[in-house]
This record gives structure tokens, C-alpha cells and sequence, in this order.
């Protein structure tokens, strides 16, 4: 009688916990189809575990505005509800340039002394909450994403943010456009780095333009194409 040894790698996968990369994928899929993430630019899913932002995460955006309503706009689009709060230069002729739904977008610039109340009741009933984190002291920013994590709203930061779960830093890079000393600003190239807790604990990177050329964030064009467009 001849004994079946399975491979390594099954039993691996056997264990509980453990996931194989198409087990990862079809669940990231699942969670998409029963409303658990939220959508984002195809650009941009690379970057999150769940190819998306998960209902009940705390993502925080280091160095970038137009990161945040890249991240923002998509589930706007999609038919979810956001709010943006403490964050009075923030314009919505920047959110729709990103494809922001302006109907399902509330602005409250200004909360003062009442901002761990307004983001609290926001978390209850609004799918996407963003937040300047600047002033926020770190027993209440914990408190908050708890908040989020209970009611399964997303909680975007712009700044450092205590626990969260994902963190995207953006470095940003010459814009494209005028040559010859005249025309139009096109689109700026950015380096997006990614890392986190949990499913997210393994940094990644893409190179971005943000905003592209019709706005919003698309994959950036390397530099020798760009050359021969140019020449062309």
C-alpha cells in the first residue's frame, strides 16, 4: 500500500488562519459583492488588503489631500454617503474633479470643541468620515475607530492616526504639462507607499498620477513613453 503525503503547502493551508493567495482573492471578492468594502480607482486597489476600503477600517493619508478624496470620491460615485470634517480648504470643486458625488457629500469645516461628537454621530450613519487629525488626542482617536470598526463605517485621516489599520504615504513629483515654457498642467506623478496591521503588514507601492489626465488616480506613465509622446 503506497501512503499519499500531501505537499507542504496544502498542509499549510489546511491550518486555521492560514489563507492561500486564491483563498485571499475570492474572499477580497466576496467582501466586494456583499457591500463589506467599499470601492476605490483600480489604480488605487493594489494598495488595500481588500482591494478596497473594508467597512469598519481606519485608513490614515500621510502628505496628500488629493490622496484622501481619491480614496473618498469612488464610493460617493458608487452610491455610499461621506462626510469630511475639520478640513475647511477643502473644496467641492476638488472632490468632483475626483469624481466625488457632491449629493452624498457633507462638509462640516469647522466642528471646534464638538469634533469627537460630530465625527461620532457621523460614524453612525455615514458610510465614508474623513478627518484632519492634527488636534486629535490619541484617547480619542482610539475611541473613534472603535466607533467605526462597531457601526462598519470607514474612517479616513489626513495625518497620523493612532492604530489605524492602514497607513499610505504619499510623496509627490514634477507635474506635466507646460512645455516650451506655455501650456496646461496635465497631471503629477506621485509615489503611493502603503503599510499596516494585520492582512496590510507587508508595505507596497504603486507610482501614480494624481490627479491623471481626466482626473482622478490612474497608474502612471513611465517616463520613456512619455519621452516619446513628446517626440511624436
Amino acid at each position: 500500500m503506497t501512503a499519499v503525503v500531501e505537499p507542504p503547502v496544502a498542509r499549510l493551508a489546511a491550518l486555521p488562519g492560514v489563507s492561500t493567495a486564491s483563498r485571499v482573492a475570492a474572499q477580497a471578492e466576496r467582501a466586494r459583492a456583499t457591500g463589506r468594502v467599499l470601492p476605490v480607482a483600480p489604480a488605487l486597489a493594489g494598495l488595500l488588503p481588500a482591494a478596497g476600503l473594508r467597512r469598519g477600517s481606519t485608513v490614515a493619508v500621510h502628505g496628500s489631500t488629493s490622496l484622501l478624496l481619491a480614496l473618498l470620491a469612488p464610493a460617493t460615485a458608487a452610491g455610499s454617503w461621506a462626510a469630511v470634517v475639520g478640513m475647511p480648504s477643502l473644496g467641492l470643486a476638488a472632490a468632483a474633479e475626483y469624481g466625488a458625488d457632491l449629493t452624498r457629500l457633507a462638509l462640516v469645516p469647522r466642528p471646534g470643541a464638538e469634533f469627537p461628537g460630530v465625527v461620532a454621530a457621523l460614524l453612525d450613519g455615514v458610510d465614508v468620515v474623513a478627518v484632519h487629525s492634527e488636534t486629535v488626542q490619541p484617547s480619542v482617536a482610539r475611541r473613534l475607530s472603535a466607533r467605526a470598526r462597531h457601526r462598519g463605517a470607514v474612517l479616513l485621516t489626513s495625518g497620523a492616526w493612532p492604530g489605524a489599520d492602514v497607513e499610505l504615504s504619499c510623496r509627490r513629483e514634477a507635474w506635466t504639462g507646460p512645455e516650451n515654457g506655455y501650456g496646461h498642467l496635465r497631471d503629477r506623478r506621485v509615489l503611493v507607499r502603503a503599510h499596516g496591521r494585520g492582512s496590510a503588514a507587508r508595505p507596497v507601492s504603486a507610482e501614480l498620477s494624481l490627479p491623471g489626465p481626466e482626473g482622478g488616480a490612474t497608474p502612471a506613465v513611465p517616463a520613456a513613453q512619455l519621452g516619446d509622446e513628446a517626440t511624436a
